[in-house]
């Protein structure tokens, strides 16, 4: 995922027809919290991967974003689960590129058991940068050509959260594991950073329903900790991720009661 350097737009013109990518899986134990539910950290990071697939093959992923300095950075993440998927069952992770104007490139996906029934919907907002100037690039002067297929999973807006007056703040380290091969913080690690900063005892109580990610700023990866303010008002809970006076991300979960 890298950007251009060249001066001149780079514009290659490819006559791709988009189809849904369709993956499959069968949810297993280790994947699953202990009640049988799938953790937030797998389902980010099925997600991830199956974007990751699909943006490949229309020839705008990982491949072609390094050899020209390129990198897709996400904004939003709006996850919304409508039955938690469990252990055992196989379930069909669907994504599809529903939107893209400018700069904002729109991508969804919906997760379904085996009988077909939707389990989880979900959308996301993505930019395209140039590395060396940490700048958004116009998506069609810097991407092979690809069309859109304009079905919503989940038709949400891509806002700013407001903002809260913490309760409490959390103090998480950064481990080595949470650093993805791009050398970030790994997407998924923010939604386990909101959702452990709740506290065992609440956790424990309740299942998520809904996470909403705002991403604002990367990481570094040698940053030693990570503080997460956090508000609960009954079955919502507001989180704040930075480090010193710096916000990398605004995190909202609403819950249901076990």
């Amino acid at each position: 995922m890298r950007s251009i350097l060249s001066l001149q737009p780079h514009r290659t013109k490819v006559n791709k027809l988009t189809e849904k990518l369709v993956e499959k899986r069968v949810l297993q134990a280790y994947q699953c919290d202990r009640y049988g539910y799938v953790r937030p950290l797998i389902l980010m990071n099925e997600l991830q991967g199956v974007a990751d697939t699909h943006a490949e093959r229309l020839g705008c992923g990982r491949t072609y974003l390094l050899e020209h300095d390129m990198a897709w950075v996400v904004t939003h993440y709006l996850v919304d689960i409508i039955e938690d998927p469990r252990e055992g069952e196989e379930l069909s992770f669907i994504t599809w590129p529903s939107a893209h104007d400018t700069l904002r490139a729109t991508r969804d996906f919906q997760v379904c058991g085996a009988d077909g029934r939707l389990l989880v919907r979900a959308t996301s907002q993505w930019v395209l940068i140039d590395m060396a100037r940490r700048r958004p690039l116009v998506l069609d002067e810097n991407l092979p050509h690809w069309s859109i297929i304009p079905e919503r999973a989940w038709d949400e807006k891509f806002v700013k959260f407001p903002d809260f007056e913490p309760a409490k703040t959390h103090v998480m380290k950064c481990r080595f594991d949470d650093i993805d091969v791009n050398q970030h913080i790994n997407n998924a690690v923010y939604a386990v950073w909101a959702t452990e900063s709740v506290g065992y005892v609440y956790r424990n109580q309740h299942k998520l329903k809904r996470i909403e990610l705002n991403f604002k700023k990367e990481i570094s990866p040698d940053t030693p900790q990570i503080q997460v303010d956090v508000a609960i008002d009954g079955l919502v809970s507001r989180h704040k991720i930075h480090t010193e006076n710096i916000e990398h991300a605004s995190v909202i979960c609403t819950w249901a009661e076990l």
